[in-house]
C-alpha cells in the first residue's frame, strides 16, 4: 500500500487466503514481466497457473518459478499438460517434473480427454499424497454442455477424493463452461450449484470484466476467481474493494448519497446533505 489508508472498504484476509482467492494465468510471461507483476500486485495474487502446457516448454522455467516462489506465491502447471501426460501413459514422469520444481500444487482437468469418475478420483487420491490437489470440471468444447446435476456429481465426487476446491471450467475466453458462448454467465446452473456446494470450495474461471463483476455481485469480496490474465489483477482487486464504477454501489451507500443529492437538486431550502464539518454543521463549517 503505497498511499495512507483512509477510506472504509471491504474486509480483505491477508494471504494465505482460503477464500477470496485470485487464481492468475501466465500464458508465458518473460521474467522481467513476472518482476513487474511481482512488484505492483503480489499482495493480490494467491496462485498463478502456469497456462496450458506452457511449463513443459518455456525455456526459463526453473528461474520464472523461483520468482513467484519467493516473493511466496505458489505456481501450478496447466490441467492440459497433465490431461496429455495421461494419454500418452506418463503420469509418473509428469509427478516426477512437479517434483522436481518444487511445486507443491497441481491441477487435473479433463476438459479434453475423457477420465470416469472413478478414474478422476483414483488420480486425485494419488496426487493428494504429495501435492494441495485442484481438480477442474467441465468441458473446454462449447458443444459438449453439462446438465447442472452431472456438474454437482462431479464437484462433490472430486471434493470427497480430497481436492482442495473445485474449478469450474470458463477457459481463457470466458465462452465455454459455465458461461454461454457470447460469455454471459449460466446463472441457472450456478444457482443449483452452490446450492448443493458450497461456494468457497469452488473457484469460478471469469477472465472478462463483466464475469468478474457478476460473481462479485453476487458472492461478495471473498468469491474465489480463477484465469485472471497478469494485466488484470489490480483491475480485479479494484472490483472486489468498490474502488472501481462496477461495483461501488455494492460496497459502499452510494444510493443515499445520490438520493441526497437528487433531493438537493429539487429543495430550495439548506443543502440535506451533510456538511464536512459535521451534521449540525453550516456549509462553511461553523455552528448553525
Amino acid at each position: 500500500m503505497l498511499v495512507k489508508e483512509f477510506l472504509t472498504l471491504p474486509p480483505r484476509s491477508q494471504k494465505p487466503r482460503e477464500t477470496g482467492v485470485s487464481f492468475v494465468l501466465d500464458k508465458g510471461i518473460g521474467l522481467r514481466e513476472v518482476e513487474d507483476l511481482i512488484a505492483s500486485a503480489s499482495d493480490y495474487i494467491d496462485l498463478v497457473k502456469l497456462g496450458w502446457g506452457t511449463g513443459y516448454i518455456t525455456q526459463n522455467l526453473r528461474d520464472k518459478v523461483a520468482l513467484y516462489q519467493q516473493a511466496g506465491i505458489p505456481v501450478y502447471l496447466g490441467g492440459t499438460l497433465l490431461e496429455l501426460a495421461i494419454l500418452q501413459n506418463r503420469f509418473d514422469e509428469y509427478r516426477e517434473l512437479v517434483q522436481s520444481l518444487g511445486l507443491t500444487h497441481v491441477e487435473l482437468s479433463t476438459g479434453i480427454i475423457e477420465l470416469s469418475t472413478k478414474d478422476k478420483t483414483h488420480y486425485i487420491r494419488e496426487l493428494k499424497r504429495d501435492f494441495v490437489v485442484l481438480s477442474e470440471v467441465g468441458s473446454k468444447s462449447a458443444q459438449k454442455v453439462l446438465p447442472a446435476y452431472k456438474w454437482i456429481e462431479c464437484i462433490q465426487a472430486e471434493l470427497d477424493a480430497g481436492a482442495w476446491k473445485v474449478i469450474c471450467e470458463g477457459r481463457e475466453s470466458g465462452t465455454v463452461g459455465l458461461f454461454h458462448t457470447d460469455g454471459g454467465v449460466k446463472s441457472g446452473v450456478v444457482d443449483e450449484i452452490v446450492n448443493q456446494i458450497d461456494p468457497a470450495r469452488l473457484i469460478f474461471e471469469a477472465p472478462q470484466k463483466a464475469q468478474q463483476v457478476w460473481f462479485i455481485q453476487k458472492f461478495g469480496s471473498d468469491v474465489n476467481l480463477g484465469n485472471i490474465a497478469s494485466a488484470e489483477v489490480i483491475s480485479l482487486e479494484t472490483l472486489r474493494l468498490g474502488l472501481r464504477g462496477d461495483t461501488m454501489p455494492d460496497f459502499h451507500d452510494v444510493k443515499t448519497w445520490n438520493f441526497r443529492a437528487e433531493a438537493a437538486s429539487t429543495w430550495t431550502g439548506p443543502d440535506p446533505r451533510p456538511a464536512r464539518g459535521g451534521s449540525d454543521a453550516g456549509a462553511n463549517g461553523s455552528a448553525r
